[in-house]
């Protein structure tokens, strides 16, 4: 008799804004929580992320009016891990976000040590966020679909992880600056000089900037390059590469320069998640890119 397993992903990892075709997978959501406006939202659940985005755009006073981000109760972890054992499932398979993020990771291995008796549950830090995290539950769930050794499974995700890229640019600072992540001089100067920080997630999983650039289409230029060194001359069955963004309007500008750097996405773009972007802010486009092996 198969083993009966279950992939999980945290709500970051946005399996609920991609493709309708993942679907059929039976990945769970944990999800993270964000408080905006005096309500408390499940993200995923009750949070549109287009609708979320259009209102920080205009939202007035956002200095004292941001959204924030709360992580998953040890409740919630339970609930999702009773309904993997309820189905009769002997292992759970989580993707969580970056370790580096918040602390989300870590509760989940946590709440999973009470598990141990019951079944065997595997916490993996993706060391990314937004659909980058949820390709990696995608994988995983088609790997335990098609009958694949758990062993396997994790060895893959963590070769994923090792191959994986998420670049961005962020056209204003706003959101940065509010939430505490510029300060002081670096602050007043990027805003002056209309600075835009082309930023990656590094091999810990902490999000960083690559580059500053100067104007948002500059910016967006030196994205593209840097993204066509990583890509270098694979074909593109070798890897899957998406649009990100948060709203809609840098996106179209990405997607006007980045022809000119022989740039194709081979997968639908994929609004990041309002945990994700409620940081950012709604002026984010980029790209993410994960490497696959050939058969």
């Amino acid at each position: 008799m198969e083993l009966k397993r279950k992939v999980v992903c945290t709500s970051t990892g946005c399996i609920e804004y991609a493709p309708d075709r993942y679907k059929q997978l039976g990945i769970d959501i944990i999800r993270i929580h964000v408080l905006f406006k005096g309500k408390e939202y499940l993200e995923g659940l009750d949070l549109d992320p287009d609708a979320f985005y259009k209102e920080l755009e205009t939202l007035e006073d956002p200095k004292n009016n941001l959204p924030r981000t709360a992580m998953p109760t040890e409740e919630e972890i339970k609930a999702c891990f009773d309904r993997a054992y309820e189905e009769g499932c002997k292992e759970v398979i989580v993707i969580a976000l970056s370790a580096y993020l918040g602390g989300t990771w870590n509760l989940i291995r946590l709440v999973s040590e009470q598990y141990k008796d019951k079944m065997t549950i595997h916490v993996i830090d993706s060391k990314i966020a937004c659909f980058g995290e949820g390709m990696l539950a995608i994988k995983a769930a088609e790997m335990v679909q098609q009958g694949v050794p758990t062993e396997t499974i994790l060895k893959e995700i963590q070769w994923m992880i090792k191959h994986q890229e998420f670049i961005g640019v962020d056209a204003r600072l706003d959101y940065l600056i509010y939430n505490g992540r510029l300060k002081g001089g670096k602050a007043f100067m990027g805003q002056m000089l209309n600075i835009c920080p082309v930023v990656h997630f590094d091999e810990k999983g902490e999000i960083v900037a690559l580059e500053s650039v100067r104007t948002q289409k500059k910016a967006l230029a030196r994205a593209c390059q840097i993204l066509k060194e990583i890509i270098g001359d694979r074909a593109p069955e070798d890897y899957l590469l998406w649009h990100i963004y948060t709203g809609p309007s840098l996106l179209e500008t990405l997607r006007e320069i980045e022809p000119r750097f022989g740039i194709e996405t081979n997968h639908e773009a994929v609004i990041m998640s309002p945990v994700s972007g409620a940081h950012n802010g709604p002026w984010l486009a980029g790209y993410g890119l994960a490497f696959l092996r050939r058969e």
